[in-house]
């Protein structure tokens, strides 16, 4: 396996983002600033009261009230949706000090209220950071905040010098720099293609540019083409790809609470292949339709997603690929727990600015 060339990639994009020749270049590539506010003050309020601590901690409460990189850079990604560059720059200031201590430009994963130091696992997770440079590189150049774009600067350039690699012939992204590749697992390496944030790889091109993120993309798609396992022809959560791609050793064979993610992230990015999303939709449906835990290896369901934050996925595809309308009582926030209160909120994002004639 060939790490991605990195030669003087953070250097050229420091050069790039001093400069107000970047500013201009870089919204080429993005959204104008009239597209975000599309989380509701509302939603947002009900948001930050449930899962926003004061100083800008994103909880994790329904995994012992933990917070990870992933859970910053949702709320960093919904506080630019929700236009709120005050609460961004709080949520902000948390990651920044308290997850960002590694030397690579990369956050640490996992970080334990209860525990002295709080970081307890220094392991960066790829999606994480992913989130976190796209969250700013967007707020930075509608905002007009050069420093956030630096930050994201220096974050892609460790994406893409630490996890961005080429194996057998492909471009695929490690979960995080330790443990996953050929040479730390006999069934090396193992991806997990929830990590696959197809929106954001043309964002951090700009920032980064490399003809890796392409390659992320298609063989990214690929993948997601290839990965039909069990009856239910569904991707596992975890995916070794030392051969034929196949279900990881040391993972249950499930399609489960990571891989849910998968059909929002290709909608988001408008990715709308209708023979993949919806072998995906029917997949991962129970026999009410509605979405589930799924065992691979029998094709059948473990357990319902039932929150509204996974059944508007279900919901999203149906939009996307056949124009159907939204379930009303999943337009409803309501929420429990982060996780799927986040997807929610970024499902209806996106169907209020790309499709809403669907709600």
């Amino acid at each position: 396996m060939q790490r991605s060339k990195s030669i003087d990639t953070f250097a050229k994009c420091l050069r790039i983002v001093s400069g107000i020749t970047f500013m201009l270049a870089f919204g080429a590539g993005l959204s104008p600033a009239g597209a975000q506010q599309r989380v509701t003050a509302d939603e947002w309020r009900v948001y930050t009261d449930k899962f926003v601590e004061a100083e800008g901690r994103v909880v994790d409460n329904a995994n012992k009230n933990i917070t990870h990189s992933e859970s910053q850079g949702y709320g960093l990604l919904l506080a630019y949706l929700a236009g709120q560059p005050a609460d961004f720059a709080r949520i902000w200031d948390f990651t920044r000090k308290e997850l960002f201590v590694r030397d690579d430009g990369l956050a640490a994963w996992r970080w334990e209220p209860d525990k002295s130091p709080h970081i307890s696992d220094f392991n960066n997770a790829t999606d994480g950071d992913i989130l976190i440079a796209y969250a700013l590189a967007r707020a930075g150049q509608d905002w007009g905040e050069t420093d956030y774009m630096k930050a994201a600067a220096k974050i892609t350039a460790g994406i893409l010098a630490k996890t961005v690699v080429r194996h057998a012939g492909r471009t695929i992204l490690l979960p995080g720099v330790d443990g996953f590749t050929a040479e730390s697992r006999s069934d090396g390496p193992v991806v997990n293609p929830s990590y696959l944030i197809f929106e954001a790889f043309p964002v951090l091109a700009q920032l980064v540019p490399s003809p890796m993120w392409d390659g992320l993309k298609n063989d990214g798609l690929d993948l997601l083409r290839r990965a039909q396992f069990g009856p239910a022809k569904l991707p596992s959560e975890w995916v070794s790809l030392g051969g034929a791609p196949r279900p990881a050793k040391g993972f249950d064979a499930v399609f489960s609470y990571n891989a849910v993610r998968i059909p929002l992230y290709l909608v988001r990015a408008g990715l709308t292949e209708p023979s993949l999303l919806e072998r995906v939709e029917t997949g991962m449906a129970d026999e009410a339709g509605e979405p589930s835990v799924i065992d691979l290896n029998s094709g059948k369901p473990l357990e319902p997603l039932a929150d509204a934050g996974y059944r508007i996925i279900v919901d999203a595809i149906g939009c996307a690929v056949r124009g159907r309308p939204v379930r009303q009582a999943n337009t409803r926030f309501e929420p429990t727990f982060y996780y799927p209160a986040t997807l929610q909120l970024l499902t209806l994002a996106h169907l209020r600015e790309a499709h809403p004639e669907c709600l």
